[in-house]
């Protein structure tokens, strides 16, 4: 008997059948590595910009204040947020090559259009606001990264590969700093290429930089990129937008309707985890300039460099998660990172007797009134102001935040904002199980993105109205309700299949 076995295991047909698995897996994992780095160049695309965004909008249009800032910032968010349901509708249908070299075109076509933002010769601010809101409208293509990731794995394999993703995203958001930090001693003059009438400067580099990543990207897509969809359990099926000759298995139509409430509640921690992240960057060069008097240049390489440090960090975190997300579970180390955001914003409240630099206190001792002192033109435009603005009236009565407290929130944000992010996403996924994802992922994605637009804007007006003490007190206030959500809902939170007990937790 064990010989016709043995006989029968080695027929041509069989190990035709045990290659074609073989070559469809490892397709699928090429494809995923794909999405892999598309999610990176994503990363890049926002933070390549971030920390210089501000001195960028300061030099070539003088009328923006750090209220316009956050508009800016927010512009990005709001593209991708209209721009993911529609992504991730458009993925759902037809193959996703087609939304995904869509996308990646117009956040190249955006970049390029950044870099020559000081052409205009007037209002510049809002063509950057224009600029940065087609960016984000490419960068929609997310709901369609992770619909896809989400629908060609399993479920033993979803947290793994979503980890992984994010390390990717993480990636992108070390490089993205970091780049512009090194882009930054080409300085705000930079040097002019005459032929296309481009100033290559430490503003429009990395914005080109992020178009060729662009360019590279539609490449990999069309030639390696290929529709897979698994079950739960890994066995290979035929997705619903699925274009091909070849004959691939149909599963059965499952059973059991999505819980709705879960959904509904994973957007909302998704949206406050967003929230609170996309506060924290957009206020981290105005906030240091204020309290450290940093220079332009100085913030954008200081904050550079910490930006990329958190990146590393988040990466480690991404390892520690995927290993301790199979221990104790997803929802634990979801809440855990909740309250490590918590224990980093409260750090970072002000303290003390000491109080910020006001730019006009080397004047104090003139006989000029401050006011006027305040609002005259420097002396032949040699010396950039430096300190916490004196039109902010709560720079002479809010004790300045300390570099090390500074410090010590971006490391505890940095350990829990990954976790969150990554477990998010991951429950959201496994809550929604094997039904199509694409336009659930979309409004997952396009969730994050309105927390992105109202962050900014938030944070920006707050902060430049009442001061650092209101605007992140304000914060340690969402996401205690942020915490209080998920305790409240904690039993909901269940993958799809261990919900109607196909599989066990």
């Amino acid at each position: 008997m064990s010989l016709i076995e043995s006989e029968d295991e080695n027929t041509p047909l069989l190990r035709g059948d045990a290659d074609s698995i073989e070559d469809a897996d490892r397709s699928r994992w090429k494809s995923i590595r794909v999405m892999y780095f598309t999610m990176f160049l994503s990363s890049v695309g926002f933070t390549i910009v971030i920390t210089s965004i501000w001195p960028y909008l300061q030099k070539i249009d003088n009328t923006a204040d750090a209220s316009f800032l956050g508009w800016v910032v927010a512009a990005y968010s709001l593209g991708q947020m209209v721009a993911s349901p529609l992504f991730g509708l458009w993925s759902n249908h037809r193959p996703r090559r087609e939304p995904l070299v869509c996308s990646i075109f117009i956040n190249v076509s955006a970049n390029i259009y950044y870099s020559y933002l000081y052409l205009p010769s007037s209002h510049n601010k809002y063509h950057m606001l224009l600029a940065r809101a087609f960016v984000g409208f490419g960068a929609g293509n997310v709901a369609v990264v992770r619909s896809y990731v989400a629908g060609a794995t399993s479920l033993k394999e979803r947290t793994s590969a979503m980890a992984n993703m994010s390390a990717c995203q993480a990636l992108g958001f070390i490089l993205g700093p970091a780049l512009q930090a090194a882009l930054s001693f080409i300085g705000e003059k930079g040097f002019p290429v005459k032929i296309i009438q481009l100033n290559f400067n430490m503003y429009t580099a990395p914005a080109l930089l992020a178009a060729c990543f662009g360019v590279i990207n539609i490449l990999l897509v069309i030639i390696i990129l290929r529709e897979h969809c698994v079950d739960d359990h890994g066995k290979q099926i035929r997705a619903i937008n699925y274009v091909s000759e070849e004959q691939v298995a149909v599963g059965p139509e499952v059973e059991g309707n999505i819980d709705q409430i879960a959904v509904l509640t994973s957007n909302i921690l998704f949206f406050i985890i967003l929230f609170i992240f996309a506060v924290f960057e957009t206020i981290s060069t105005p906030l240091s300039m204020d309290m450290f008097a940093w220079t332009r240049k100085e913030a954008v390489l200081y904050n550079g460099i910490i930006l990329a440090a958190i990146g590393f960090e988040s990466i480690i975190v991404f390892l520690v998660v995927k290993v301790i997300s199979v221990r104790i579970g997803d929802r634990p180390v979801l809440w855990g990172g909740l309250a490590i955001i918590f224990i980093g914003f409260f750090i970072l409240l002000p303290w003390g007797n000491h109080y910020p630099k006001i730019q006009w206190a080397d004047l104090k001792n003139n006989s000029i009134p401050v006011i006027a002192l305040a609002a005259s033109p420097l002396p032949n435009g040699t010396v950039e102001p430096i300190g916490c603005p004196f039109e902010q009236i709560w720079c002479q009565y809010t004790p300045a935040i300390h570099l090390a407290q500074y410090i010590t929130s971006d490391i505890l944000i940095g350990v829990g904002y990954p976790a969150c992010n990554v477990m998010s996403y991951t429950l959201y996924s496994k809550i929604l199980g094997p039904k199509p994802q694409g336009v659930y992922m979309g409004w997952l994605t396009a969730s994050g993105s309105g927390a992105r637009t109202l962050g900014p804007v938030f944070v920006s007006q707050i902060y430049t109205i009442l001061g650092p003490r209101w605007a992140f007190s304000l914060i340690c206030s969402i996401v205690l309700a942020a915490i209080i959500l998920l305790t409240a809902m904690y039993k909901r939170l269940i993958a799809f299949s261990v919900r109607y007990g196909r599989m066990e937790e």
